[in-house]
């Protein structure tokens, strides 16, 4: 890694692939050399996980891409596939690839409205949805593709493909990767999006297959993913991020693990045990504070929160190096009595795990540290392929996204934007040169997110960029610090810091629904509704604490004077949160008009 210029910092390219290396090329150069390895599992109706070698994966996946063709997929077409993370998902998209087209991913809760948006901009050849009411959506859309169903009891899509593509030779099927290189689109992902209507991010295959090797070939990062490893992966496979790892689990080695649902991830962890997972912040500090709310009576919960503070000194000082007498004894008696069973609610081998889309909580970090267990933080985009930074597993940096990826760069602008550039940065918009030049200026990608880098490159993220609030006594404000200080707490869902133009900063709370009832337990209050709870007096009080408490890190002029408990969870389907629960502001603001009035009353 090579500091370049103050406030810069780029890693050189570790691995220069072929001009063809593309998706499917990866996978054939995989099938040549173990065709028997385990490339993935799934989960048959048993609940028991079932193992597909590369060759297999290959042979079916040649099956498919035939009757693709067959069904009028031409080379450079766009195929949409909306699906959950299943092994269905990952040997569709491949078959999209060996056929020659375009994987145009679509989120499982998209909307009508969403899907048609994507059908106009990419012209969509064919979609292929998951069930019946996927297809009743993709159905609906004026001028939309053929529509073909995973899960069609009459008439299932892979069944039909394999089928329609028996006569089809091999030879046929190989020249649809002839002439496409890494430079060549792959994938057009459209960008939920906080802001705006979604965008169509195009996306070359070196973006996936060149940064995963490079990434692989890095001593430190390459340690995750070596042959032997298991990756649990829950996320949906529509994000980049989980697309990144389709490609490095198969360069590697590893064995992925395809979950079609967060909500069987306590069940998911115990019987495929995996050595590293990728989670937002959310799930493990809901994971966290489940394990608290369930740890029993009172003493029990004492207990518990008493080793998760062991945990949390134990990783601080393997940091430092330094640990006294009396820790070893304190870190012996809570493995003994809460932490093993901790780390066996895990799985019992994590030993990674990979976490980005919002800030982690430090407390939360320390805590799963002190099992182990190292919580890298990472940074990236849609524009960039998913993952730019990430702590190496060496040397963690709490409170940052870590550094770059071999042939990466980030520099920071003299506004504080962070930019980036690398062999994972998009070839633009889709159809939309316009809004590419906002972006990409110079080589460089504008992420819109403020950061800054330290002396061994780490990178911070210090808010957005468009999100600064300028108050009307014209004090700027960056409302993430704010948020990132309340949102880990046990009884908060979201938060969003208010007062653009206002003559103070307010708040918008909104409560978890499914952590409010164990910890109403907790507290020993009664059972009661997200609406009954915003107006409960003990509550508020301790909302009141935790508002406080994220005081104390923003000066009084940035400070929160006032905030309002709102009368249900925020919500993907009025796209107030993005498919990747990022908050939408703007959605948030309007719906919430009047509670926001409330606010500052009078107050002008």
């Amino acid at each position: 890694m090579a500091l370049t210029a103050p406030g810069s910092t780029t890693v050189p390219l570790a691995v220069d692939t072929p001009t063809d290396h593309t998706f499917i090329a990866l996978l054939r150069t995989r099938a040549a050399e173990a065709p028997d390895h385990v490339y993935c599992e799934y989960k048959d109706d048993a609940g028991a996980w079932v193992g597909v070698t590369i060759a297999d994966f290959l042979a079916e996946v040649e099956r498919v891409a035939k009757g693709l063709m067959v069904l009028g997929v031409e080379k450079g077409a766009t195929v949409a596939l909306q699906c959950n993370t299943r092994y269905e998902w990952v040997l569709i998209d491949f078959a999209i690839q060996a056929a020659g087209a375009i994987t145009v991913p679509v989120y499982p809760t998209s909307s009508q409205h969403q899907v048609q948006g994507i059908n106009d901009d990419s012209e969509l050849s064919l979609m292929v949805v998951e069930n019946e009411g996927h297809a009743e959506v993709a159905r609906a859309i004026e001028g939309g593709p053929r529509v073909l169903v995973i899960d069609d009891a009459d008439s299932p899509a892979i069944a039909l493909l394999t089928s329609a593509g028996e006569h089809v030779s091999d030879a046929e099927l190989a020249a649809r990767a002839e002439g496409i290189t890494k430079n060549d689109i792959a994938t057009i992902v459209y960008t939920s999006g906080t802001t705006g209507r979604p965008k169509g991010v195009a996306l070359p295959h070196r973006a996936f297959v060149e940064w995963t090797i490079n990434g692989a070939a890095d001593p430190d990062f390459g340690t995750l993913a070596h042959d032997g490893a298991r990756l649990l992966l829950f996320l949906p496979l529509a994000h980049v991020l989980a697309r990144h790892v389709e490609t490095l689990a198969l360069h590697c080695g590893a064995v992925l693990g395809l979950a079609p649902s967060p909500k069987t991830l306590a069940q998911d962890l115990k019987t495929f045990k995996p050595t590293w997972i990728m989670a937002v912040p959310r799930v493990l500090e809901t994971f966290y504070n489940v394990v608290d709310s369930h740890a029993g009576g009172k003493i029990r919960q004492r207990l518990f929160r008493w080793a998760a503070e062991v945990s949390r000194d134990i990783d601080r000082t393997r940091q430092t190096g330094h640990r006294t007498l009396g820790l070893h004894v304190r870190a012996w008696v809570a493995k003994r009595l809460v932490l093993n069973k901790v780390q066996a609610a895990l799985g019992g081998q994590l030993k990674y795990i990979v976490c980005g889309g919002a800030k982690l909580s430090e407390k939360i970090s320390h805590f799963y540290g002190g099992l182990a267990i190292h919580v890298m933080e990472g940074y990236g985009s849609t524009e960039l392929a998913g993952p730019m930074t990430c702590n190496p597993p060496s040397l963690v940096k709490v409170g940052t996204v870590g550094r770059p990826y071999p042939g990466g760069a980030v520099s920071i602008a003299e506004d504080g934007e962070i930019l980036a550039r690398g062999p994972n940065m998009f070839v633009g918009y889709y159809r939309n040169p316009e809004a590419t030049a906002e972006v990409v200026r110079d080589g460089w990608f504008h992420t819109g997110d403020l950061g800054s880098l330290d002396e061994d490159g780490y990178l911070t993220i210090t808010g957005r960029k468009k999100e600064i609030l300028v108050t009307a006594g014209g004090k700027n404000v960056q409302p993430a610090a704010l948020e990132d200080a309340i949102r880990p707490y046990p009884l908060v869902q979201e938060v969003v810091v208010v007062g653009d133009g206002k003559p103070f900063i307010g708040a918008l709370l909104s409560l978890d629904e499914t952590m409010l009832p164990a910890w109403l337990k907790t507290k020993g209050l009664p059972s009661m509704s997200v609406a009954e709870a915003a107006e409960h007096p003990f509550v508020k009080e301790h909302l009141q604490h935790i508002v406080d408490q994220a005081n104390l890190l923003v000066s009084r002029a940035e400070a929160i004077r006032e905030w309002r408990v709102l009368p249900r969870e925020l919500s993907e389907k009025r796209d107030e949160l993005s498919a990747s629960l990022k908050v939408r502001r703007k959605q948030v603001e309007a719906h919430f008009s009047e509670v926001i009035s409330s606010i500052y009353g009078g107050v002008r």
